[in-house]
């Protein structure tokens, strides 16, 4: 990693790696459409991989992978975007790329995700919330003004001095 060519490190755990590799092995034996990469390599490592026309019913549609494997799901109309984007039981991040405001500001606000970008990659700084919705993250936020409940606990105390 401290090489400065480097573009891409490895997976930060054996069993990461295995996860992630998984989702390989299922693309491979499914028969999906891998159009880049695929592979993993010295046992830490996983090329940048891009499956094409991955249905809604696959696991790689419905499963937080948190690796480099980019699962492309067509659509029609902005309202089936926003419903496949919907249709899981995660909503850690979301991104949407468009020429139109308007569609924008639509899919910004109908996608249930935590942090959704919009034709540009969201880094975040400390000043931004970061966490998700339904089953991604851990039920708050950090980073920001946010994520101080996190890490303080209230109390109501009720005391009868007479």
């Amino acid at each position: 990693p401290l090489d400065p060519d480097n573009r891409l490190g490895a997976m930060v755990s054996k069993s990461h790696f295995e996860k992630v590799k998984s989702y390989l092995e299922y693309a491979a034996e499914q028969k999906l459409d891998v159009v880049q990469g695929g592979e993993a390599e010295q046992g830490v490592f996983i090329q940048p991989t891009i499956v094409d026309n991955v249905g809604r019913d696959s696991k790689l549609f419905v499963e937080e992978i948190f690796g480099p494997v980019l699962s492309v799901t067509s659509f029609e109309t902005i309202d089936e975007a926003i419903e496949l984007a919907n249709d899981t039981v995660y909503g850690l991040a979301a991104s949407a790329y468009t020429g139109s405001l308007r569609n924008a500001l639509r899919l910004s606000r109908e996608i249930r995700a935590g942090v959704v970008t919009v034709n540009c990659f969201g880094e975040g700084d400390v000043t931004t919330p970061f966490g998700g919705y339904k089953e991604s993250g851990f039920g708050g936020r950090d980073k920001s003004i946010w994520a101080h409940d996190q890490y303080t606990e209230l109390k109501t105390i009720w005391i009868n001095a007479s």
